[in-house]
């Protein structure tokens, strides 16, 4: 327990979440819980984590959220290790919690230059009904960047998926590669646009983005033959193919072969995403906690094969440098372990002094000296 690197979980303190501060001391190695100067409030260093106030050794709950997440069924979970089913539901779903909030610190508020962009949409076999669950992904460095879950395969989650996009997406050139599906051209166009703000009263005019480019892949099956039309809208084909050589890594053709090659992976260790299986989902959030704590281990955990560096030692010597997708966009600096992710530690905002008239006090003055 290394107390610099925690910080004050207490809202009203001024200190938190801040590290390496020097108000953080041990309070009681055993209960392991730490002081704050500032605030004189005692915290678990569990607190924030997935692991606060469970009565199960953590090392044993990381173990079974990981035997899950890489498709294990929950039955040879229960025969092994004896717990209940609702007990690991609900790691789980404490998991795909926790699992969402990193994704959003750190995936869904960066602004990357995506270059290109797919995402496609996966039917889920639900308890007395369908699911549809939509992913999104950046090409060049395969990170997945977001996921919608909804009932029905419409407008509006065509809008919410393209959305994801949009929120992480710098303004430069970007191709956005989807199926055949109409709903996403409308979408599209109406994400990327940007407010004209002009110092006019009235509803600001909308500004489309000039560089956004739309590939559709659609493919048919007709008498037992495979056809595929590939187009390009909204833009200059020939840019539209610089970009699929920049962020393909060679000279390709326009297709979905990246987020369809990650719907493999969420099949592959979601039950409910086989094709032919019996395993049914019963709760949305259910399969919502699932795919967070699978796009998360995807993004900062395993290595991309694609994604490895040779590295050249000497003349007939080299060696490879693994990557994974968050550490190839620039949002870490190293390959996370389970541990790291399931420990991650979120923080509150930072402290904001109280509104009052007039000039603060020495007191206030010196909080805000020191912690603003």
């Amino acid at each position: 327990m290394n107390p610099q690197q925690l910080f004050c979980p207490n809202i009203d303190c001024p200190a938190r979440g801040q590290v390496n501060q020097g108000n953080i001391h041990p309070h009681s190695q055993q209960e392991q819980r730490c002081r704050c100067d500032v605030c004189k409030k005692t915290f678990s260093v569990t607190k924030g984590t997935l692991f606060y106030r469970l009565q199960t050794d953590p090392a044993t709950v990381m173990l079974v959220i990981v035997l899950l997440a890489y498709g294990c069924p929950i039955e040879a979970v229960v025969a092994a290790f004896g717990f209940d089913r609702r007990t690991i539901k609900s790691w789980w779903q404490r998991a795909g919690q926790h699992c969402q909030q990193v994704h959003d610190r750190l995936v869904a508020s960066s602004q990357l230059d995506l270059v290109q962009a797919q995402a496609d949409e996966i039917k889920v076999k639900a308890w007395g009904r369908s699911l549809w669950m939509g992913l999104t992904m950046m090409v060049p460095t395969r990170l997945w960047l977001g996921g919608v879950i909804s009932q029905q395969r419409d407008k509006q989650m065509i809008a919410s998926l393209v959305d994801t996009i949009r929120q992480v997406a710098l303004c430069r050139r970007l191709l956005i590669a989807v199926d055949g599906l109409p709903h996403y051209i409308k979408a599209i166009r109406r994400a990327f646009r940007t407010p004209d703000q002009q110092g006019q009263r009235c509803r600001p005019k909308l500004i489309a983005w000039r560089d956004v480019f739309i590939g559709r892949v659609i493919k048919r099956t007709a008498h037992g033959t495979l056809t595929i039309e590939r187009q390009f809208l909204d833009g200059c084909r020939q840019q539209a193919l610089a970009l699929i050589t920049a962020s393909q890594g060679f000279s390709g053709v326009l297709n979905t072969a990246y987020i369809e090659r990650l719907n493999a992976t969420f099949r592959q260790r979601l039950a409910w995403l086989s094709r032919r299986s019996r395993m049914l989902i019963h709760q949305v959030e259910t399969l919502e906690a699932g795919m967070y704590i699978v796009g998360c281990f995807y993004n900062f955990c395993d290595p991309h094969k694609s994604l490895r560096i040779k590295i050249a030692l000497g003349s007939f010597a080299h060696r490879w440098i693994q990557r994974t997708p968050a550490l190839a966009a620039g949002l870490t600096d190293h390959i996370w372990s389970y541990q790291e992710l399931l420990t991650y530690r979120l923080p509150p905002p930072r402290w904001q002094p109280p509104k009052q008239r007039g000039r603060p006090s020495k007191a206030v003055q010196a909080l805000i000296d020191r912690w603003c």
